[in-house]
């Protein structure tokens, strides 16, 4: 299997389909870069280098101790660009992953990073604070430490309903989806799952958001359970220099469905643009 190794000697597995102007996907927690395969292939098709890495910590890539953090996590995505050597590159990410392509490409792609696309992103800061008021209370983030750190396989069979949105009347989710999400989900180690719920809710990403240049996507779904449309995407689109938003009425956070569809089409034609 391809992996690069970093600087701290973690492997970090990536997958690496097609040819042509390269795209890189990076995941949500807990997940892995399976959870892109539809984007991929998508990508592939139409004549792009579709490129997806497993962040550290989960699916098949080194489950560190330490670098569990965000400025790690765009350095790792850094070596791999570097070492593959691509140019010209385009940026996609969701949830916890859109915080990563949006670091990456403030901090490490200046020159190198066209265009930026996040999905139920969590920039530009969840937590509540004093500068972050409508922000999320550190009790629900605590939460879901508790749940990491217990029964972590019953609370992300859990966790799948509200990310997918199956907790909602009319809901089209299939037991299937939500098995894949509880099946990636065990694939990450206990330890990066944990220590990234501090990541993905109190890192601040505003400034990185503010030195971003080169067009940005922006997609939300309206009814989003896990990164709320009003805490993320509402906030980031007007930090952002050159960013257009799109709000998928009654989309989940996961990306499935009609949802996943609708915003495929979209990301072929932002990408093409």
């Amino acid at each position: 299997m391809p992996y690069i190794t970093t600087t701290d000697g973690a492997e970090i597995f990536y997958k690496d389909w097609g040819s042509g102007q390269p795209v890189i996907f990076s995941h949500g927690w807990p997940l892995s870069s399976d959870a892109w395969d539809v984007e991929l292939k998508l990508m592939a098709d139409h004549g792009f280098r579709a490129i997806a890495h497993d962040r550290r910590g989960h699916g098949r890539s080194t489950q560190t101790w330490l670098g569990n953090d965000m400025d790690t996590y765009a350095a790792d995505l850094a070596s791999l660009v570097d070492q593959l050597g691509l140019k010209d590159v385009i940026v996609v990410g969701h949830s916890t992953g859109g915080g990563e392509a949006v670091r990456f490409a403030a901090q490490h792609g200046r020159g190198n990073v066209v265009k930026v696309v996040t999905a139920g992103a969590i920039p530009p800061v969840m937590i509540k604070s004093d500068s972050n008021p409508d922000g999320a209370p550190i009790e629900v983030f605590d939460a879901i430490r508790a749940g990491v750190a217990g029964d972590r396989s019953q609370f992300y069979q859990d966790l799948a309903w509200q990310f997918f949105g199956a907790n909602r009347a009319g809901s089209k989710i299939s037991q299937g989806q939500r098995d894949q999400f509880w099946r990636l989900s065990m694939q990450v180690g206990l330890k990066a799952a944990y220590d990234c719920v501090a990541v993905f809710s109190e890192t601040d990403f505003t400034e990185d958001l503010k030195a971003l240049d080169m067009p940005m996507f922006i997609a939300h779904g309206s009814d989003d359970q896990i990164v709320p449309i009003a805490d993320a995407a509402l906030k980031s689109v007007q930090l952002v220099k050159n960013a257009t938003l799109k709000v998928y009425e009654g989309a989940p956070h996961g990306i499935a469905g009609d949802y996943q569809q609708e915003f495929d089409l979209d990301l072929l034609e932002f990408i093409r643009g």
